[in-house]
Parts: C-alpha cells; structure tokens; sequence
C-alpha cells in the first residue's frame, strides 16, 4: 500500500490526556491524590480473560508535572512515527483545569516535539461522559470579552514554534461545537484576532464524534473523525455487539474486528477536508465499572493491519496531511500507545510498521 506519487506522507497525531498529576479540583471531587492512574489502578476483571487491570511497563505510574517524564514521552513516540501530539484543552469561561503540564511545555521550550490542541468541549461531570448530570464544571461561554480572554490564552500557543500549521495557520480542533451558542460570531472574532497578532488566520478542525445529531458546519476548515465513537453511532453497519460466556453485567461488549472493517469501509466526505481516526482499543471500565464498554479482540498485531489500511485511505483516498490516533495515554479507556506490561511497546511498534508499510 503506497501512496500515490504526488501525494505527501500522512502525519500522525496522538490525542493526549494531562490527568496525569493532582489539581485541587479533582482531589476535592475524587479524593486528594487523585490522577487518572486512581482509576486504572482500581480496574477489576468483569469476566474470564476480561484485560483489567491495565497497568504500565515497569510500573511507570509517571507524574506529567515531571519535566523527564514529558521528555520521555517526546521521545518516545518520535522514535516510533508520531508526528506529534495533541493536547487536550480544558476551559470553563476563564476557569481551566489540568493546564499545568502543557503551560510548562510552553514556558520552557521542552520538549521540542510538534502540537496542537484540542478543546474538550464539555461538561465535567462525575459520570465522566460529558452529560447534563453530576454536573462537577459546567460550560460556560460568555460574551465577547470571554471569549477575548479564552484568544489570549490560546495565541500563546498558536505562536510557538513547535505548533502544528495548515497552510500556515495554527490547527485548532473543538469537540462539540455544535454546542457553543453563537459559534460563528465566536470563530470569526478569534479569525479577526488572530490576523491582528500576525497570523494568517486559525485552521478549525470539527470533532466528528459520537453524538447525535451530527452534520459538519461550513465555517470550519475540516473535520477530525473521533473513533471508534464516530462509526458506532453513525456507521451503516450497526453489527458490532458480542456476547460474552459467563457475564451477565450491564458493559457493553462490541466487536473490534467489525468496527475497524466498518471504519475502513466507510466514504465519509461530508466535509470540503477530513482527517481520518484511529483507535488502539478501549475499554474504559476503569472509569466506568460494570456500565462501560468493552471492545473485544484487540492485539498489536491487528491493529498494525488496520492502521496501515486507514493511513492507505487518508494517502490515496482522503489526500489528508494528519491522522488522529486516540490515543496516546487514555489509559482508563484502554486507549493508549504507551507500553504496557502486556503489549510492551506493541501498538507502538505498529504504528512505526504500518508508517514503513505506506512509505
């Protein structure tokens, strides 16, 4: 699977989870000492065979506060293919939360690997599935000097040298944005402002995700698909449950074959430009206990065939500069690409063969 000869490599963009270190705010919620490893490291097998808990190589519980640890990570995911990450941004119309780690990666300079971010945009609530209930941090957008004030923040990072660029413009992805009010006069404001500090504008991204309903808007540049959540609810095949021998539980239990098939099927050109997804595995009943969902039958192997077939499409099909890959350290959702003491460095080692295979 090669690509076409003028067409340009495929970048991969790891999504990046920072809830990695304490903030008040979660030990107030959760307990003091609080971090996403307090959820994986809780996990209990549902059923036989049941991949629980998930736990990293060598024990490596790290802290994202620890300068090394990012540099480990840099280094890491450089030595296996990834173009770069993208950070998950938290804002509550002023407030933000897990902020820490990306401002010291801004202040410092370190380490000198590619990003961009993305807006997580959404309640925090304690069902940890951005719904109207246990609200914990709800969403609030402001008015105009709100949204000046969200801008300066963010041109901090738009500006950095190492930030992700299309067509010169820093790369901005929003989740949901179908739920911001007045959305339109918010990104024009932010187009008006960027140009103003000398950029050449901001390249909006939409999340694609699992949300009904779901249709691109026209102001944004592109869409990203947000998987395995983007085809289970809006894929044609609808095939992908699994029972499982000897659980009777409320966990959801789906197939991984038939969602990346149905993923790998699927001519989504709704948008004037998408970039593709990607998924390792999942599996977040660390967060979610007996009611989360499960995807069956994922292994490094599988997903080195998969991927090379999505990077084959986004190359020859889609012409799309980046792939997202969700993601590189959702560890309570068992989607991560850091090594773990099963895998080791497997899904790694499946990106940087499938990246091979489509050189």
């Amino acid at each position: 699977m090669k690509k076409k000869n003028n067409k340009k490599d495929t970048k991969i963009i790891a999504l990046y989870l920072p809830q990695f270190h304490e903030i008040k705010e979660n030990n107030n919620w959760w307990g003091k000492g609080f971090t996403e490893w307090s959820n994986t490291k809780k996990a209990k097998p549902l059923f036989h065979n049941h991949y629980q808990p998930r736990e990293p190589y060598r024990d490596f519980y790290y802290d994202l506060t620890n300068p090394g640890v990012r540099a480990w990570q840099a280094k890491l995911a450089k030595q296996y293919g990834i173009f770069g990450f993208c950070y998950y941004h938290y804002w509550f119309k002023g407030r933000r939360l897990l902020e820490r780690p990306f401002n010291e990666v801004l202040a410092s300079g370190k380490p000198d690997f590619p990003f961009c971010l993305s807006w997580a945009n959404e309640p925090w609530t304690r069902n940890w599935n951005g719904g109207s209930r246990n609200v914990l941090m709800p969403e609030d957008y402001g008015e105009k000097r709100d949204w000046k004030e969200h801008f300066n923040y963010l041109i901090k990072a738009f500006k950095d040298k190492r930030y992700i660029r299309v067509n010169n413009k820093p790369l901005f992805v929003i989740y949901r944005p179908e739920t911001i009010p007045n959305l339109i006069d918010m990104m024009d404001y932010w187009e008006e402002l960027a140009i103003q500090h000398g950029l050449e504008g901001i390249y909006f991204v939409q999340t694609f995700n699992g949300f009904r309903p779901l249709s691109p808007i026209n102001r944004f540049d592109a869409a990203v698909e947000f998987e395995p959540h983007f085809t289970l609810a809006h894929g044609k095949d609808n095939n992908f449950w699994k029972l499982v021998n000897g659980y009777n539980g409320k966990a959801k239990y789906l197939d991984y074959d038939r969602i990346w098939e149905s993923i790998l099927s699927r001519n989504n050109k709704q948008h004037k430009k998408v970039f593709l997804g990607a998924f390792t595995d999942w599996d977040n009943t660390a967060r979610m206990q007996s009611s989360g969902t499960i995807y069956h039958g994922a292994t490094p192997a599988k997903f080195k065939n998969y991927l090379s077939r999505q990077i084959d499409r986004a190359n020859n099909v889609y012409d799309s500069e980046f792939l997202f890959i969700n993601a590189w350290n959702e560890w309570a959702e068992g989607a991560y690409l850091e090594p773990d003491k099963k895998f080791k460095y497997g899904y790694l080692e499946a990106v940087r063969d499938a990246l091979k295979m489509n050189r």
